[in-house]
């Protein structure tokens, strides 16, 4: 066999053989490499280039030992879950960088970590003032996590006592011009009413390049031309507008009645509606 035809060979087998072991791994792994699994991955590569270009002759005894140097992360990650002890000497563990709004001097020295790169962490996750931080810990994969002291956290729904409706997936129901059918059962909706949908906005099936329905049940759309504006999606702006009619219909019901007890029901139900209003308008604003 020709050295360049081996050489194509080679590369073919090794990226299969690679792929494997990578999928063996699992996510984890490939998202967030530790420090040995680091190590490792580098081994890997020099084992398999070696091979590659005829350095190692063999082609059994490279892909073994590649094979086996790969059974030692799986290894350490199943001895890993057993043991904590050992978990901190595979995967490391979170030094701690600020606490309560002070710099931890020591543990920056002990990690190597320099004040602007600190700051450069904190900036990422949007902080900009180490007084305003409660916590931040140097995760082992590097990443820097930062918990902001409660007055300076956004305000949450759960803070003002608002109850929220859970937010559900959206869901593409249309790609690159065709309807997927799975997708557009998952959120309670047919072909038919899609259909309806589009024909509201003007926009033909075959020009969608992307379709979604919302937690709300609403269809957006982004077409192939995006010089086209489609108008967004209208029902809780509509239902806004319903709920606000009727309110005021029963306004003008018990302005209109001399019946005391109908106009004292008006009234109330005009009252209990006009609090609904106040409790969603925010969300059908949107």
């Amino acid at each position: 066999m020709p050295d360049w035809l081996a050489v194509i060979v080679r590369s073919l087998l090794f990226i299969v053989v690679l792929f494997l072991v990578a999928k063996w791994f699992g996510k984890k792994q490939i998202s967030q490499l530790s420090f040995f699994e680091y190590v490792i991955g580098i081994a890997i590569g020099s084992i398999g280039a070696a091979v590659v270009i005829g350095l190692e002759p063999s082609l059994f005894l490279g892909v073994l030992s590649i094979l086996t140097i790969s059974v030692i992360p799986f290894l350490a990650s199943f001895i890993s879950l057993k043991s904590k002890s050992f978990r901190n000497i595979f995967e490391g563990k979170g030094t701690v960088l600020i606490k309560d709004g002070k710099i931890m001097e020591d543990n920056l020295k002990k990690e190597r970590y320099t004040t602007d790169e600190l700051l450069k962490g904190l900036r990422k996750n949007q902080v900009f003032q180490v007084a305003d931080v409660e916590f931040a810990v140097l995760e082992a994969t590097g990443d820097l996590s930062v918990l902001l002291k409660k007055e300076n956290q956004p305000l949450t729904a759960k803070d003002l006592h608002f109850s929220i409706a859970p937010i559900k997936e959206s869901q593409t129901v249309i790609m690159d011009g065709k309807v997927l059918n799975e997708p557009l059962s998952t959120a309670g909706r047919s072909r038919l009413w899609l259909q309806i949908e589009l024909e509201k906005i003007g926009v033909l099936l075959e020009n969608v390049f992307l379709g979604q329905v919302d937690t709300y049940g609403q269809l957006t759309v982004d077409l192939y031309d995006d010089k086209l504006q489609v108008p967004p999606p209208q029902e809780k702006p509509l239902l806004l507008a319903t709920m606000k009619k009727c309110q005021a219909d029963l306004e003008l019901f018990a302005l209109g009645t001399e019946n005391k007890e109908a106009k004292k029901m008006y009234h109330v139900n005009s009252e209990k509606l006009q609090e609904a209003i106040d409790k969603v308008e925010y969300l059908l604003k949107e």
